[in-house]
């Protein structure tokens, strides 16, 4: 996992809207695809900003990436590990600070089943609206943490709600990060209005393409159901997982 996307290169929290600047852009892959059913939001994102350590999707036209973005924790993260155990699939979960220290066994057990931790930023701030030291210490804090809690070293970082500019990509590259977008995604989010599982799982299914990162929260029961469905469905496409 970690090799794979070094050669390439929202958010389970619902987002506060803090006074961001001019050139905060937030991401999004757009509905218009290409010949291999890739976003090409995604691509344009790689292009502009792949020599930034950023991308949306890896090279790898063999292989799709789940990630799980860990905001708080509302009871389906275990049975989401079981089924990526039984089907032996690993996924990235990126972790805010709040379930880093509060959930201490099940991120133990993501490493322990050999998962990649990611960072989702110690408080999920929107890192447009940080300056140069807030934003070091929004990445680092967590990190370290993470390193003295767990004794894991983490290198992906995914920017809350996807808002970014060109000076927050380049200083998390500085501190020796890629940051992870995805090229896949479904509104999972909200758990009062959880999409029907089987539209879900079609509409997943049919967003597969080469290289493709799924952003998926583990807050969602849709998702806990589905996600063996998911696997078997995208494996019997050809993809690896």
């Amino acid at each position: 996992m970690k090799q794979l996307l070094s050669v390439l290169c929202c958010a389970a929290l619902l987002c506060s809207m803090p006074v961001l600047p001019a050139s905060a852009i937030g991401y999004g892959q757009g509905r218009q695809t290409d010949a291999k059913n890739r976003p090409t939001g995604a691509l344009e994102f790689n292009a502009e900003y792949g020599d930034y350590g950023a991308c949306a999707l890896s090279a790898d036209a063999n292989r799709i990436i789940l990630t799980f973005d860990q905001g708080y924790e509302n009871g389906y993260t275990a049975q989401i590990l079981d089924t990526l155990r039984d089907k032996g699939v690993t996924a990235i979960f990126f972790l805010t600070g709040d379930y880093a220290q509060k959930e201490t066994e099940l991120v133990r057990r993501m490493i322990r089943e050999g998962h990649t931790l990611g960072n989702h930023g110690m408080t999920h701030a929107a890192i447009p609206a940080l300056s140069t030291a807030e934003l070091e210490q929004e990445i680092m804090d967590l990190h370290c943490f993470v390193r003295d809690k767990y004794g894991y070293e983490m290198q992906y970082f995914r920017p809350p709600c996807g808002e970014y500019d060109m000076a927050s990509l380049v200083q998390v590259q500085s501190l020796g990060y890629h940051t992870v977008f995805w090229s896949a995604a479904h509104v999972d989010w909200k758990t009062d209005a959880q999409p029907d599982p089987q539209t879900a799982l079609v509409n997943l299914t049919d967003m597969a393409h080469g290289g493709a990162v799924y952003l998926l929260h583990s807050v969602s029961s849709a998702n806990a159901q589905i996600l063996g469905d998911l696997i078997d469905a995208l494996r019997s496409k050809g993809y690896t997982l």
